[in-house]
Formats: structure tokens, C-alpha cells, sequence
């Protein structure tokens, strides 16, 4: 279940490491700043959900899977 503030988890580290990727080039993949990147794998962002969708497309995930509540 994806809700917001602090409770949005996710997996876009373990995900880029997986694929091989930089910030860099996950943030460019998907129109996004290398900052807000490393915001959101910190916690210290909630991404839109047009960059959930981006982010999760470049990650060949789906957003569900992408962008998760831990407590569930």
C-alpha cells in the first residue's frame, strides 16, 4: 500500500544495484535530479507519483513494488 509522509519505504537502492546504476543515471532515466534521488532512498523524500511511475519504469518494477509501506 503506498500512503504518504514518513511511511512511504522503498527499494529504489537494492533496485539500482541490481541494474547496475548510479543516481546519476537513475535521475536522469527518469527526469529527475541526482538530489532527489538521493532524498527519496534516504527518507528525507516523497516523490509525486508521476516519478513513483517514472522511477519504477526505468527499475522495470511496478510501483507497488517500487514504493511500499514496511509496516504491511
Amino acid at each position: 500500500m503506498i500512503i504518504g509522509g514518513e511511511d512511504v519505504k522503498n527499494r529504489i537502492r537494492e533496485l539500482r544495484a541490481r541494474h547496475k546504476m548510479s543516481q546519476g543515471e537513475l535521475a536522469s532515466a527518469a527526469g529527475l535530479s541526482r538530489s532527489s534521488i538521493s532524498n527519496i532512498e534516504n527518507g528525507e523524500q516523497v516523490p509525486a507519483g508521476d516519478a513513483m511511475i517514472r522511477i519504477a519504469k526505468v527499475l522495470g518494477e511496478s510501483v507497488e513494488y517500487t514504493f511500499y509501506n514496511m509496516e504491511d
